[in-house]
């Protein structure tokens, strides 16, 4: 008796060795990258890979454009340096008037999940305010919202306005193992990078992650078929900050700085700039446009203020030539999912 394949089965067989056979492409390149290229480049390049991959989450397989997600990834920069640092709380509860909480300063691991939560929480309330809406006006809340923190960053005391929290210490990860030797830190930073990518692969290929593309596709079929897509699409908003958070929060403890450059609008067009130009809606796209970009701001530092325009032709020029992304014209020609 002939054996019938499902071609469906055959296809999904096909996209995961696609995708196992990148992964460990992913895995190699990790392992030589520190012996040659600067560590501390390459941990800058996952951390802001992460970041990407956290965008790509909510506007690749969500449909939602947030033009603010550097709020939670600057100010998870901020919350994880001072706790590393400083350790003490201080809560505004009335105008010019602080309630001091002390606490010891933390080690990095609980200075991440500081930033984490951070990230969490104000995805939470940007979101709830946010989610009901939908294209141009989803977008110009998240930016409205975005600007407003970047302001009050700006003007609060503990972020240290323009100057930013300056050496912040990298200490000892669970109190026992030194960071302060690159190498170390470059193996806790693909740990932390590793984890949420993973992560995010997950919550993608989950049953909560096909929800979410059949939003993306079609919501109001969705909400005939039972799903409350507003709660999807806000679970999927927080999920998206909190990794966000966990990127600008590693950001903080590998480059020992949190400034007002992590918050500002210009730092949510570039991981836009990052995840079109790698692939929207592929896994490994965010990734390889995070080393692009990254790689141009280093190269191209000695052309000073030129360095935008230049981007800006670079950017078009991945528009016109490759419409799906880097990763996307490459998987496109090789007829897998990446």
């Amino acid at each position: 008796m002939e054996r019938v394949v499902d071609p469906l089965m055959k296809k999904n067989t096909s996209r995961d060795r696609s995708i196992a056979i990148a992964f460990l492409i992913l895995l190699a390149v990790l392992a030589v990258a520190p012996f040659y290229a600067y560590p501390q480049f390459v941990m800058q390049v996952l951390c802001f890979a992460l970041f990407a991959c956290a965008f790509n989450l909510l506007i690749g397989y969500v449909g939602l454009l947030s033009f603010g997600h550097a709020l939670y990834f600057g100010w998870a920069s901020y919350v994880c340096a001072h706790m590393i640092k400083i350790g003490t709380i201080s809560i505004p509860y009335w105008p010019g008037a602080w309630l001091v909480i002390p606490l010891p300063p933390l080690s990095p691991e609980l200075g991440i999940l500081a930033g984490a939560l951070t990230g969490a929480v104000l995805g939470l309330v940007a979101g709830s305010l946010a989610i009901r809406r939908q294209g141009i006006y989803f977008a110009m809340i998240t930016l409205a919202l975005a600007q407003m923190m970047y302001f009050f960053a700006l003007q609060a005391k503990f972020t240290g306005g323009e100057d930013g929290i300056q050496g912040v210490p990298r200490g000892k990860l669970f109190g026992l193992i030194s960071l302060a030797d690159p190498y170390t830190m470059y193996a806790f930073v693909v740990v932390v990078f590793l984890a949420g990518f993973l992560f995010i692969y997950r919550v993608i290929h989950s049953p909560f992650g096909e929800v979410l593309k059949a939003i993306r596709e079609n919501e109001a079929r969705a909400i005939s078929l039972g799903y409350k897509t507003d709660r999807y699409k806000l679970v999927a908003f927080v999920l998206s900050t909190t990794l966000a958070g966990v990127a600008g929060a590693t950001k903080a403890v590998v480059m020992q700085i949190a400034s007002i450059s992590d918050v500002v609008w210009q730092m949510s067009g570039e991981v836009v700039l990052m995840t079109l130009v790698g692939g929207l809606g592929t896994i490994f796209g965010p990734v390889i446009g995070a080393f692009v970009i990254l790689t141009m701001q280093y190269k191209l530092a000695a052309f000073g203020e030129w360095v935008t325009v230049i981007q800006g032709v670079i950017f078009v020029a991945c528009v016109l030539l490759f419409r799906r992304g880097i990763v996307g014209e490459i998987a496109n020609i090789l007829r897998v999912k990446l």
